[in-house]
């Protein structure tokens, strides 16, 4: 069995007042600091993450029997390094970053469909630029858990929380 979309990841928020909301967005870079993600701020994850900066990430590799649990604060990237992923992403997904008004009420798809082609349009031979609404978060975390399936539901957990500069590990009933 393949795994599909390895780097795709829950993803969850909640607004001002805890409501919560899970979706599934795909790990687009890894570096000490945390893991990196990128959306229109002006959508439903934007704003929360905005509000509320605490989040949740999950990945589930179901073939291998494992699973990643990540949780701790939210940070939005510098507009330069935003601006670098925006660059090598694929001309249609640039276009489509400022087209779509994610999230938001849509009346018809043929509306979203001509506004791509207006922009399409509109900067055929020039580069399209970085939209002030769209670019990258980085999750630091505060808390990571592995967890690998076993028979008899005696899975496997083992979790790692940070305390001031160290991880200190501690293993967790299933």
């Amino acid at each position: 069995d393949e795994i599909m979309e390895p780097n795709a990841m829950t993803l969850a928020t909640a607004d001002r007042s805890g409501i919560p909301s899970a979706r599934i967005v795909l790990l687009k870079a890894f570096r000490e600091e945390g893991f990196i993600f990128y959306t229109n701020y002006t959508s439903n994850k934007g704003r929360q993450l905005i509000q509320n900066n605490k989040a949740a990430l999950v990945f589930l590799w179901k073939v291998l029997h494992r699973q990643v649990r990540i949780q701790g604060e939210v940070f939005k990237l510098e507009e330069k390094e935003s601006e670098a992923y925006f660059r090598s992403r694929p001309r249609s997904s640039q276009i489509g970053a400022w087209v779509s008004n994610q999230s938001h009420e849509l009346d018809e798809r043929a509306t979203l469909e001509s506004a791509y082609r207006d922009f399409e349009k509109k900067y055929q031979g020039r580069e399209i630029p970085l939209p002030d609404f769209w670019g990258g978060f980085i999750l630091k975390p505060d808390l990571i858990e592995f967890w690998q399936g076993r028979e008899s539901r005696l899975h496997d957990r083992i979790a790692y929380e940070i305390d001031g500069y160290s991880w200190n590990r501690k293993r967790l009933y299933p």
